[in-house]
């Protein structure tokens, strides 16, 4: 069973972190620091915002390399939400073999190649609004997304729920555990499509 227990549903109770997630300016020039054994909360986004991620057959192509990179980069993975535009993640990379940035390198490159390659076999209109200044076609936004050092049992509890209770805020599902593409599930049950790590 997980170390932190059953994570709570926004029914259960009113999550305390800002849903709106918007940043102070100080808060996005923070330096990305790589701490052995410090959880690190990551977000990153689809090109301009685009739901690219309402497919299940393309959630199921980033839950299978999320799956893989976990084993590959032996990083801890403690949490995640796949929403349609957007990703969460609370992970501890495997440090120094492991970087952080190399782990999400090695994550996102290939479901981008593999994702804009099945576009292109069927021409698919959508590429059409994923060009980018200089005419290549992009899946994920540029730069390194929001990154923040959790820094304690309570703020990494926090994170989970947040990350737990988005598609509930969104309207995607009722409960935290009827979306399938995140760790909820595993949290309630034991069993999801990723199986997490405990935290040290």
């Amino acid at each position: 069973m997980p170390l932190l227990g059953r994570t709570q549903s926004s029914a259960d109770n009113q999550h305390p972190l800002n849903s709106s997630m918007t940043l102070p300016d100080h808060q996005k020039r923070m330096r990305r620091r790589e701490t052995p054994g410090e959880a690190r909360f990551v977000t990153f986004s689809c090109y301009k915002q685009l739901p690219l991620f309402q497919n299940d057959q393309i959630k199921q192509v980033f839950a299978d390399r999320l799956a893989r990179v976990r084993e590959t980069h032996r990083c801890q993975l403690l949490a995640w939400v796949l929403m349609p535009e957007h990703v969460h993640l609370v992970l501890v990379p495997n440090l120094p073999e492991h970087p952080l940035k190399d782990v999400l390198s090695t994550l996102k490159r290939p479901i981008a190649e593999q994702v804009i390659r099945r576009w292109r076999e069927f021409d698919a209109s959508i590429r059409k609004r994923l060009v980018d200044r200089k005419g290549r076609i992009r899946f994920w936004q540029r730069g390194g997304g929001y990154d923040r050092n959790i820094v304690s049992d309570q703020e990494l509890l926090e994170k989970i729920n947040y990350i737990h209770d988005n598609p509930v805020r969104r309207g995607l599902a009722d409960r935290t555990v009827d979306w399938p593409w995140s760790s909820a599930c595993w949290y309630e049950t034991g069993e999801g499509l990723i199986s997490m790590d405990a935290w040290d």
